[in-house]
């Protein structure tokens, strides 16, 4: 009886060998996983955790805050690389092409302005930004002396890279709960950097802020959740976008704060002074709790 379970254990023990040894094989017919040596489906399951509920009696004191993201400095290169998603990217998307493509879904609602009233459609989003111009084409002659010319219609639309940067409105507030100080991300806002060739041939280019999406919505959570960011150290970390913004992984700088005359820092100060003002803002929030534990 002994010999019967010894051996009946052993032929299980060789069975599951066999089996995890077979599912270990990537180029197994039917597979066709080629370009990984395991299957990474696991980002694709998870979703947003909720924030915790927070009552309006335990909000002691609430400061709004604006501020910006450059996607051009180093650190915050992971926004926005790659920019083309048809070239071998490892299964990596930058920021804007995952809220585009999330938008163009219905995935997410996208607004106007940063106070979520007034919905902006996919479809309006992709008219405002296709412009059509006329471009005159001198004509030369073989002594490559001017005899004429022609205008020739061109058509501009939404490039992905030419966004180099987005706007967070978030609030900044203290609960008595456990008497910290802490911040919400309430909304983002796409910043388009639109170029223009003027009549002297020099191209100018400004920012102008597309739509605004809401932080948090747990649509728009589910959706960056999703995605992950790229990790120098660790190219298996599963850390999200939504992470992302959790754990504040960003460098920043900012341009407004709530005040009386509901007016951004560069209405009143340009240049050093605006610098300067923007960094006194983050000092003062930053003073906010260290304050209230002196005696």
């Amino acid at each position: 009886m002994k010999k019967l379970l010894f051996f009946l254990g052993m032929f299980i023990f060789a069975s599951g060998l066999s089996v995890s040894y077979a599912q270990s094989i990537i180029d197994d017919e039917g597979d066709h996983n080629y370009n990984d040596f395991y299957k990474k489906d696991q980002v694709q399951g998870r979703e947003a955790i909720p924030y915790a509920y927070l009552r309006e009696s335990d909000v002691v004191w609430e400061h709004l805050v604006w501020r910006t993201i450059d996607f051009r400095e180093k650190f915050n290169q992971f926004f926005y690389f790659p920019t083309d998603p048809s070239k071998d990217t490892q299964g990596r998307v930058n920021l804007v092409n995952v809220i585009m493509k999330a938008l163009e879904k219905e995935q997410i609602t996208a607004y106007e302005t940063d106070d979520m009233v007034k919905v902006k459609t996919y479809q309006e989003l992709m008219a405002s930004l296709l412009r059509v111009d006329s471009v005159y084409v001198p004509e030369y002659d073989e002594y490559d002396d001017e005899i004429g010319g022609h205008y020739v219609l061109t058509t501009e639309e939404f490039e992905p890279e030419n966004v180099y940067s987005v706007y967070l409105k978030e609030a900044w507030y203290i609960d008595k709960q456990d008497t910290r100080q802490k911040v919400r991300i309430l909304s983002l806002c796409v910043v388009y950097n639109r170029c223009k060739t003027r009549d002297d041939n020099e191209r100018t280019c400004d920012p102008t802020p597309l739509f605004w999406i809401p932080m948090n919505d747990m649509r728009v959570r589910n959706v960056l959740v999703k995605n992950l960011v790229y990790d120098e150290r660790n190219s298996h970390a599963e850390r999200s976008y939504d992470d992302i913004f959790i754990d504040r992984y960003f460098d920043s700088f900012c341009y407004r704060e709530s005040n009386v005359m509901n007016r951004p820092i560069s209405a009143y100060l340009t240049g050093t002074d605006a610098i300067l003002e923007s960094q006194a803002i983050e000092d003062e929030i930053w003073n906010i709790e260290s304050d209230m534990w002196e005696y």
